[in-house]
């Protein structure tokens, strides 16, 4: 099992816990030491899982004190997803639950936007792909990336159709270093009308990305979009001083 494998079924397991009422809502967590001890598992994956389950808001982390239960959000919402992660959807949803439909799947050279983005040349060769992706067979996001070819080899319609991050994160050995996002309303274009099912009028919320690896380059330019009854994105702030 991988080490990325590892995290998320230990916030499974521990989300788990705390929907079940095991960890109560305001009491501290155990030590990330005695979970791993417990779960078999090193201290950096259970930071790694804490620190996705802070992303999500169910837990909150004081300095010096441990990571505390933050108890249901009353706003919270099942279809909210954080704004700051870098897990891909199916992690995130669960990836027996999403699948993706692809609509495009072609090499081509960049044009000056794209080589802008991800700062290449006008003759370095891009993945221009564009997803339907399914929750329980249910159009959720459009997703339209852009991925240079020399940084994402041998990407295959079999990867496309499971997890490109699961791909770069596990087969390829990329780790993400930073991501920028801006999240703005749209109105419906016609590849939302077609694949989202929204009328031509709908409000549409779209999460516009670049991603750069740990080393300084930009591994993806994409747009997600999903009608404004859908999905919401969200952060949880937390003040530790």
């Amino acid at each position: 099992m991988t080490t990325e494998a590892k995290y998320l079924k230990v916030a499974r397991i521990l989300q788990k816990r705390i929907e079940d009422g095991v960890y109560k809502t305001q009491a501290p967590l155990p030590d990330q030491k005695t979970l791993a001890d417990e779960l078999q598992v090193s201290r950096l994956t259970v930071k790694k899982a804490l620190d996705g389950l802070q992303r999500k808001g169910l837990v909150y982390k004081e300095s010096g004190l441990g990571t505390f239960v933050l108890g249901p959000v009353p706003i919270q919402d099942k279809f909210d997803s954080p704004a700051n992660a870098f897990s891909g959807l199916a992690n995130l949803l669960g990836s027996d639950e999403v699948t993706s439909d692809i609509i495009e799947f072609n090499v081509e050279f960049p044009s000056e936007d794209i080589q802008h983005y991800l700062k290449l040349k006008s003759s370095d060769p891009v993945y221009n792909i564009r997803r339907l992706r399914r929750l329980e067979g249910k159009p959720l996001i459009l997703e339209h990336t852009f991925m240079p070819v020399h940084l994402v080899p041998n990407l295959t319609e079999d990867i496309l159709h499971n997890s490109i991050y699961n791909y770069l994160h596990h087969d390829l050995k990329l780790k993400f270093g930073v991501a920028y996002r801006k999240i703005k309303a749209a109105k419906a274009d016609d590849w939302d009308q077609k694949y989202l099912k929204a009328k031509k009028d709908d409000p549409i919320l779209e999460l516009e990305q670049i991603v750069w690896l740990n080393n300084g380059q930009p591994v993806e330019y994409s747009t997600s979009r999903n009608r404004y009854d859908e999905r919401n994105y969200v952060v949880l702030e937390t003040n530790s001083f």
